[in-house]
């Protein structure tokens, strides 16, 4: 999950406006991480419930951290990306499963590598502190997503279809923020040189992790135009119109937790 950036740095004193941009949509997605609580609510088992009880703890102290490193920049909170909006929270799943497998395993994947190449980066060794105690936190979430999404594939193999789309819209999402990001820099950080090499290597990354998980059976790159096509649409589909589809109703810890003690 390392990555090559040829010596380049991020400078605070040159590059201040860009890291705004980019600490912005940190600061967006870890106020959405508190969702966990949602799924506190209806998590299978107490060992989910204990996590995500964890997990609120600290978002809400990264979104403190992210804070603290706008106001060290100088800097205000800035609106997030519309596609970072989306991805963060108009694509909030309806099921446990979907959870551990799109924001836990693949969407904090993606940011826990971004967090890596900052710190790799940065010139402001506060900063980069201040990354590095975020991504220790942010490895227990990836690693508790992987572990349950697996446990969840292993119980209802008919689960794949439906999450890969999720994933491919996901991972489209991150190709269209890195062009967003590459407009704005312009002729600014020569790091963003790279972006290009470092998004195929951040979805190179994911697609591994969702095979050594079971998600994927073969590669995304042997997946043809329709069989992508008919995989999104579904899962935007199901997104959109879900609440037309009658549901199964997931029963409560309060209704499970005697099974487990």
């Amino acid at each position: 999950m390392t990555f090559d950036w040829r010596g380049t740095t991020l400078r605070v004193s040159e590059n201040r406006d860009f890291l705004a941009f980019a600490f912005s949509q940190f600061l967006y997605g870890e106020v959405t991480g508190i969702q966990c609580g949602h799924w506190l609510y209806r998590a299978p088992d107490l060992d989910a419930a204990q996590f995500f009880a964890r997990q609120a703890t600290e978002e809400l102290s990264h979104v403190r951290a992210f804070r603290e490193v706008l106001t060290r920049l100088g800097a205000a909170p800035q609106k997030a990306h519309p596609v970072v909006r989306y991805l963060s929270s108009g694509m909030m799943p309806d099921s446990f499963a979907e959870h551990v497998a799109l924001e836990m395993a693949l969407g904090e994947g993606l940011v826990l590598m971004v967090m890596y190449a900052l710190a790799d980066t940065i010139d402001d060794p506060e900063i980069v502190r201040i990354i590095e105690a975020v991504a220790v936190q942010e490895e227990r979430h990836v690693d508790f997503g992987e572990r349950r999404t697996a446990l969840e594939l292993q119980k209802n193999p008919s689960l794949r279809s439906g999450l890969i789309g999720q994933c491919l819209v996901s991972l489209s999402g991150v190709k269209l923020l890195a062009r967003a990001l590459e407009r704005r820099a312009g002729d600014g950080p020569a790091v963003l040189a790279h972006l290009p090499e470092f998004v195929n290597a951040l979805i190179a990354a994911a697609e591994l992790r969702l095979t050594r998980i079971g998600l994927l059976k073969k590669p995304l790159a042997s997946m043809g135009r329709v069989e992508r096509t008919a995989l999104m649409a579904r899962a935007i589909t199901g997104g959109a119109l879900g609440w037309m589809v009658p549901r199964q109703r997931t029963k409560l810890l309060t209704e499970t937790y005697l099974d487990q003690l």
